[in-house]
């Protein structure tokens, strides 16, 4: 399920914003994008997510800011030390001409570090944990209405298939008595009225044909999927995964209905009860 919550926090100067976005997919995907001074928490992120959301595609931004600060800038003299060694090495080998300059050692990553550069501490980590929490509620809350209105879409379609149910299954005796009098009709015109076929072996055939015929156990089971459907809907909470084993099973008793009912009209329900049940399947794909 589509889905997006945002939070911001704050403690001594450290500001923290967090984004977190959904989009549909059949597993969990969480992908965590942090600055690399946080990067020791990313697995705690995404537990959260883990333990909050059961299905989507998540990617966490966490964003941080911190005040300027009044103490004083630290220069790493090792850092700066090294970077001059190894530039005039390489002046030497490239016969490069020029002198380096203190602004230009100043300038080059790591030598002069900032007070806002310091390491993170632990309250920061728990800050941003904290923050991230109220993102995903907010992200749950969203995709609780998205929710509700699928919820609706789904009746709507098991409406249909209930109602297309039906009339399949008010359709299949005529079906039936329509074989039989194909049956007895082409027996006729082959004997040609020369000799007859016994009772006994007319309803043998009888039975055969009324048993390719019948759809009732699946008739059955279809109503079975439609009630623990409303069922599901009812209890709420992550239930998208028994949804997609239901549309499965819908669209197995579909297939094998349209295989035994060999009649115009019925392939034409069968037909329209398939549609359905693709509607269905593609909207339970987005469930929790």
């Amino acid at each position: 399920m589509t889905g997006f919550g945002a939070a911001t926090g704050e403690r001594k100067g450290l500001v923290v914003r967090v984004e977190v976005r959904s989009v549909n997919h059949r597993h969990l995907l969480v992908k965590a994008r942090l600055p690399s001074d946080l990067v020791s928490i990313e697995s705690d992120v995404e537990t959260r997510v883990r333990r909050t959301l059961e299905r989507g595609s998540v990617t966490v931004f966490v964003g941080t800011a911190r005040e300027a600060s009044s103490g004083t800038p630290k220069v790493n003299t090792d850092v700066a030390s090294s970077y001059v060694r190894e530039l005039r090495l390489l002046q030497k080998r490239l016969d490069l001409s020029g002198e380096l300059s203190i602004s230009d050692v100043a300038g080059l990553p790591g030598v002069v570090q900032s007070p806002e550069h310091e390491v993170p501490d632990d309250a920061d980590g728990k800050l941003v944990l904290k923050v991230v929490s109220q993102a995903l509620d907010e992200l749950v809350q969203m995709r609780e209405a998205e929710g509700a209105r699928l919820a609706a879409d789904v009746r709507k379609n098991a409406t249909a298939i209930a109602k297309t149910t039906a009339r399949i299954e008010k359709r299949m005796p005529t079906v039936a008595k329509e074989h039989l009098a194909a049956l007895k009709k082409r027996l006729a015109d082959l004997l040609d009225k020369q000799s007859s076929v016994s009772d006994a072996d007319l309803a043998r055939e009888m039975a055969l044909l009324s048993d390719r015929l019948d759809v009732s156990e699946e008739l059955t089971r279809l109503h079975s999927h439609l009630e623990q459907l409303e069922e599901l809907l009812a209890k709420g909470g992550a239930v998208g995964r028994r949804f997609d084993f239901l549309a499965q099973e819908f669209l197995r008793e579909a297939n094998t209905i349209g295989s035994k009912a060999s009649d115009a009209k019925a392939a034409h329900a069968v037909v329209d009860l398939k549609t359905h049940i693709e509607r269905l399947r593609e909207q339970v794909q987005n469930v929790e």
